[in-house]
């Protein structure tokens, strides 16, 4: 893979490229990406949906929305000094007219979007949809589709989720938010399709990056960035580079921040934060600064702030020592799967899991989660499936009334039917779901 076709600034309908050198400076193409996905129906519903802690009564836990935009913070940052790097590497970009703040761009973008697919409830939300078609009533669909149909189910995957909001063509919108493509590139964590499942050990096998339906754009944004292919017998390629800081910037925030709103929360003691956080933050940290904080939420924060800089550090010298290996798709693991400090890390996130993940809170939550997702997506693909083949009930059509218009379509294929009604239960806020399985269970009127 090349840098000058990764950095593509081309989007769904152009019929030319877009030189780097054309660009209007006051708005890059790559800022408008930004731009399109903040104002985006998608990216605001983030605002209300779980990241640690499902409907926190607490005003100060981190939702979807926060945490996304910083990741986007960390991202930008990883962007731009690996950016400045590459360009004396390859000082044929600079002449075309990148600058290090393009590299930032991108990543901040796939940073600020990473988890726009994610439906209500977390990851719990994933796993609800995908066992509704494995041992749910919605098993009895498996005959009526193909093998990597099904398994786009019952494996639902919110990065691909993701894909389908940025690229679905509707009526009069072609390409969907028509973002660059080094932008979708950046944002393709796993750029492969469902199956075969976990082929290998390589991080890019480790989920899957579009659905059966969005195979066409796909193919077009890998193809023009020049993604390098990994297997000619499955749709399966090695990812764009900028991919694996989006993946670090996440990895950075999750680990640090859900860990700090655990403390906050009263989830794990602060002496947690001290033990395990020092470990990271040793050569940084002024222990006389952190002794004069008399606030227990400042002091995690000031930790939480070393953190993030010392694995910013870490993840910029990780790519930039690997470029080649990136460039060449032989890396096969995350950035911070090989840095130094890989080991706290990982006993930081047990402690994360054992103390917040699985709390009482989250478990019970996640659980009424599991039934509102199953319940919705029963009543939705019942109606529109009996619609399609012609015998609706009375109830079926006062439900297909809650549903909006762009969801109705008529489509012909079931995979097609059934798909829709996951695209808008998953972009469903987890208030609006709640709210929603109130007023078809009879629970509102």
């Amino acid at each position: 893979m090349n840098w000058e076709q990764l950095l593509s600034l081309k989007r769904f309908g152009d019929t030319q490229k877009r030189p780097r050198a054309t660009q209007d400076e006051t708005r890059l193409g790559f800022d408008v990406d930004f731009d399109r996905i903040i104002f985006s129906s998608a990216f605001r519903s983030l605002q209300d949906k779980t990241q640690v802690i499902p409907l926190s009564e607490t005003d100060f836990i981190h939702t979807r929305l926060t945490h996304s935009l910083e990741v986007s913070v960390v991202g930008r940052t990883l962007g731009r000094r690996v950016g400045k790097v590459l360009l004396e590497r390859h000082p044929h970009l600079k002449e075309q007219g990148y600058t290090f703040n393009d590299f930032g761009s991108i990543v901040a973008t796939a940073s600020v979007m990473h988890d726009i697919g994610n439906p209500p409830f977390g990851h719990s939300g994933e796993k609800a949809i995908g066992e509704y078609f494995k041992t749910g009533k919605g098993a009895k669909y498996k005959e009526g589709l193909t093998a990597k149909e099904y398994q786009d189910l019952i494996d639902f995957e919110g990065n691909a989720n993701g894909f389908k909001i940025l690229t679905e063509t509707r009526e009069g919108i072609s390409g969907g938010l028509r973002l660059s493509y080094a932008t979708l590139g950046a944002f393709l964590k796993y750029p492969k399709e469902s199956l075969p499942k976990k082929p290998t050990n390589h991080i890019v096998d480790k989920k899957y990056g579009f659905f059966q339906s969005e195979k066409t754009a796909f193919l077009e944004v890998v193809e023009d960035l020049g993604m390098k292919q990994k297997s000619e017998k499955d749709i399966s390629f090695y990812r764009h580079p900028l991919a694996y800081l989006v993946e670090a910037a996440d990895d950075i925030c999750y680990t640090i921040i859900d860990f700090e709103d655990g403390i906050n929360l009263g989830l794990i003691e602060e002496e947690f934060a001290l033990e395990y956080m020092i470990k990271l933050v040793k050569d940084t940290i002024d222990i006389k600064k952190y002794h004069s904080l008399k606030h227990k939420t400042d002091r995690v924060s000031y930790l939480r702030a070393l953190a993030i800089g010392v694995l910013i550090n870490e993840a910029v010298a990780i790519f930039l020592e690997n470029e080649e290996a990136i460039l060449d798709g032989s890396f096969e693991k995350s950035l911070l799967d090989k840095c130094k400090y890989e080991a706290q890390i990982n006993d930081i996130i047990k402690i994360s899991v054992a103390k917040i993940y699985k709390s009482t809170e989250v478990v019970e939550k996640e659980v009424a989660g599991y039934k509102i997702i199953a319940d919705l997506l029963d009543v939705f693909v019942t109606a529109l499936n009996n619609k399609f083949n012609g015998n609706q009930s009375n109830f079926d059509s006062l439900v297909l009334n809650l549903l909006p218009e762009e969801y109705q379509l008529e489509k012909e294929n079931l995979y097609d039917r059934i798909l829709q009604i996951c695209s808008y239960v998953s972009r469903m806020s987890d208030s609006y779901a709640i709210r929603m399985y109130k007023k078809l269970t009879g629970n509102i009127i």
